[in-house]
């Protein structure tokens, strides 16, 4: 279990962190957001689930907008549907209206996992990632490599929330699309990052 003090890790901040670092820095550190294309579309496809309204659907309870946390790992979020089949099997299924970017929406919805496992005690075998350009959803399990991956993504969030470094900017395909381009100048400040941070470490080093 995390300690109390620790900083809890919105599971939003994961996927930020898995298709970005400094993006995630840029949204959980600094507090900067701003809107694009595809972060609108994103709005406009979620207005049905985050309108919380639960019903029946295939069989299946469909329960919209759930709020998650886990106090053992430090999580807090929300789902954007979980399905509890006839079964009794709870499976999360986040939407998103574009394509997949790696594996950035797998470790968030893992994540999604890990809450209901402790929340419900009961284990959480996959996920589901409806994806509105591809018009499907597509079945995700949360296996050993990837629950250790989310894992490991929660330790470096956290880290980069107690340490507010910003790192360098990728300055690659991913800036394209990025919602923060402007903020976050890569072609100005890629590996800037990292040789202003070394110039704080020194400055506070000789203190010491």
């Amino acid at each position: 279990m995390v300690d109390e003090t620790d900083p809890v890790v919105p599971i939003s901040a994961l996927e930020h962190f898995e298709y970005c670092p400094r993006q995630c820095a840029l949204i959980h550190v600094d507090g900067v957001w701003a809107d694009n294309r595809h972060t609108i579309a994103g709005q406009r496809a979620h207005r049905r689930v985050d309108s919380g309204a639960s019903r029946r659907e295939r069989g299946n309870q469909v329960l919209r907008s759930i709020p998650l946390w886990s106090e053992t790992l430090g999580l807090s979020g929300r789902a954007d549907v979980v399905e509890v089949t006839a079964d009794g099997a709870v499976v999360p299924v986040e939407h998103k209206a574009g394509t997949p970017h790696g594996r950035a929406a797998d470790v968030q919805i893992c994540a999604q996992g890990f809450c209901l496992e402790e929340m419900l005690r009961v284990p959480v075998s996959h996920g589901f990632i409806w994806y509105g350009h591809l018009r499907r959803r597509i079945r995700v399990e949360f296996d050993d490599e990837l629950r250790r991956r989310t894992l490991d993504r929660i330790t470096q969030v956290r880290q980069q929330i107690q340490s507010g470094r910003l790192p360098a900017a990728p300055a690659d395909s991913r800036c394209d699309q990025c919602q923060l381009v402007h903020h976050c100048l890569p072609s100005v400040t890629a590996g800037v990052g990292s040789t202003v941070q070394r110039s704080i470490d020194e400055v506070w080093s000789c203190g010491t």
